[in-house]
């Protein structure tokens, strides 16, 4: 019932959706940065959309399964072999005991997930599993994993092989066809040759800090991701917005998608790890919907922004879960 770490790759961590009702005491939400791949990864082998997940970054891992194993990946896709044999994403797959799964590099995006039947099985810290790398908290004793490390999975071998037979009894053993459902909601703006992921935002609670000319330009300019980007924000370069009378604000709460922006005029949009506190104006929040892209962007590239009021927020976050939804229903 576990699987050993043998390559970590660059940056691999347990994740699931992340510590709930834990701000007001000073902890971080953390949490798969793309919820939606990790919620699929999951849905597709029959676990809890919530259950433990390895998050990788840029390049998998190498991992053996001590004991046999039903899993599935999802995300940026990447070249996948489990002992040599090409396995593809979106698509459930049963590895027996001793087998070795390498995860290559992404090749287009950031992120990718591997979800095990049954779940990632660390002790939950505060009601999660996922990995606070700051707080060193949660997940595989709170860091990113190393090699060597054996992570205990829920279900037996025997379990697992059972399970296998039962999702091929029912012809779940194949690739989920729907490429929209597979990456799910992912709207765009057309700017020239340019095609850029377009991020919906509400605007912020200190909206009224900016000038209204840098409220139009926000949402009518291209900014790109600085490599000074991680798990807990994506800082970004484009036109300076321009406050009425400063950025900095007396500290309050931020949430995943607030959209802070510094002295310089430059905007930071916070993501899974993100502070629960900051001091800077927030222009905007972008929704929940469309985080799941910006999760998955690489430094150097483009996005831009478009507001979006709460009832459209609503309504995109529906259409995702619906999305979802038909997951979920091929194994009920």
């Amino acid at each position: 019932m576990s699987l050993c770490v043998l390559n970590p790759g660059p940056l691999t961590t347990v994740q699931d959706l992340g510590r709930e009702g834990c701000a007001a005491e000073g902890f971080r939400r953390c949490g798969a940065a793309d919820d939606y791949a990790a919620r699929l990864a999951n849905l597709l082998i029959g676990n809890n959309p919530g259950d433990a997940v390895l998050e990788t970054t840029l390049r998998g891992p190498e991992v053996q399964f001590v004991t046999g194993a039903v899993f599935a990946l999802a995300g940026a896709e990447a070249d996948a072999a489990l002992d040599g044999r090409p396995v593809p994403f979106f698509t459930p797959a049963f590895a027996p005991a001793g087998s070795r799964l390498t995860i290559g590099t992404a090749r287009a995006e950031l992120r990718s997930y591997l979800a095990v039947w049954g779940g990632i099985a660390v002790a939950p810290v505060r009601g999660s599993r996922a990995t606070d790398l700051a707080c060193h908290l949660g997940g595989f004793s709170g860091r990113a994993l190393h090699p060597g490390d054996v992570l205990p999975l829920a279900r037996t071998g025997q379990e697992a092989a059972a399970h296998w037979q039962e999702l091929c009894r029912r012809h779940l053993d194949r690739p989920l066809g729907d490429r929209v459902v597979c990456r799910g909601p992912a709207p765009w703006r057309q700017l020239g040759t340019e095609r850029l992921p377009l991020l919906r935002a509400v605007p912020g609670p200190q909206a009224a800090a900016f000038t209204p000319g840098a409220r139009d330009l926000f949402v009518h300019s291209i900014y790109r991701l600085t490599p000074d980007c991680n798990r807990m924000a994506c800082k970004l370069q484009g036109p300076a917005l321009e406050t009425v009378s400063g950025a900095d604000i007396l500290s309050d709460g931020i949430v995943e998608g607030s959209v802070q922006v510094s002295g310089n005029g430059q905007p930071i949009v916070m993501l899974a790890d993100h502070q629960t506190t900051g001091g800077y104006a927030k222009i905007g929040t972008v929704i929940s919907a469309d985080l799941p892209a910006l999760a998955q962007l690489r430094p150097g590239q483009a996005v831009a922004f478009d507001w979006i009021d709460p009832a459209g927020a609503v309504a995109a976050a529906r259409h995702r879960a619906a999305l979802l939804q038909q997951v979920k229903e091929r194994l009920s």
